[in-house]
């Protein structure tokens, strides 16, 4: 019985596609007893069967401010364009592979939690003037000039990119924190350790 059942529930993803985000939507509101429109933290995580796309509902959402689609299956990030006050995106366990489609929220996003997903090339990132907070462990960046572009984000201090290959391979020989510390100068956290420069112990 356990057997069908997994095979019945298997079938049914593959007949129908995941759930949309309008449904998602809908089962939020049902659970939270507000309007998704009204509200300013939205959780659609673990969706099953998951996410597959972020589709054009996403743009009633002018009134939130942190917006969690983690553990889905989505691929690209898509319709922000709707998402006026948005300050926390949180799309870690998906299966995204570029920071394209930020542009629409560049001007007020904060915070950007990505880990664990298939992002190789930082393209796309430096739309993100207002960027914080980029947590992308678990990815696949694996070049400096990509690590680089970072540098294009003028408010960036805290940073993780923990069991990325580049990241791999530098603390390996122990170059890693001092590379980062030397190429995005306003840093002040990197993979979860605050960074202790010279200037600032300087200043104490």
């Amino acid at each position: 019985l356990h057997l069908h059942h997994l095979v019945l529930s298997s079938g049914i993803n593959a007949e129908y596609g995941g759930t949309t985000i309008k449904e998602a939507l809908a089962a939020w509101e049902q659970k939270a007893g507000e309007k998704a429109a009204d509200a300013e933290e939205i959780k659609l995580l673990c969706q099953i069967p998951s996410i597959e796309k972020m589709d054009a509902s996403l743009s009633t959402l002018t009134n939130c401010k942190k917006l969690s689609l983690s553990t889905n299956a989505i691929e690209k990030i898509t319709n922000l364009n709707g998402l006026k006050s948005l300050k926390i995106l949180s799309l870690g366990r998906n299966n995204i592979k570029s920071f394209s489609g930020l542009e629409p929220v560049g001007d007020t996003l904060e915070e950007l939690w990505i880990s664990y997903n298939l992002i190789e090339k930082m393209k796309g990132i430096g739309v993100l003037k207002k960027l914080q907070v980029l947590f992308m462990s678990n990815n696949q960046v694996k070049d400096w000039s990509e690590v680089q572009k970072l540098s294009e984000l003028p408010c960036l201090v805290d940073l993780n990119m923990v069991n990325n290959p580049i990241e791999e391979k530098h603390s390996l020989d122990n170059t890693w924190r001092s590379e980062i510390e030397r190429k995005l100068v306003k840093l002040k956290k990197l993979d979860g350790v605050p960074i202790v420069r010279q200037d600032d112990e300087d200043e104490g």
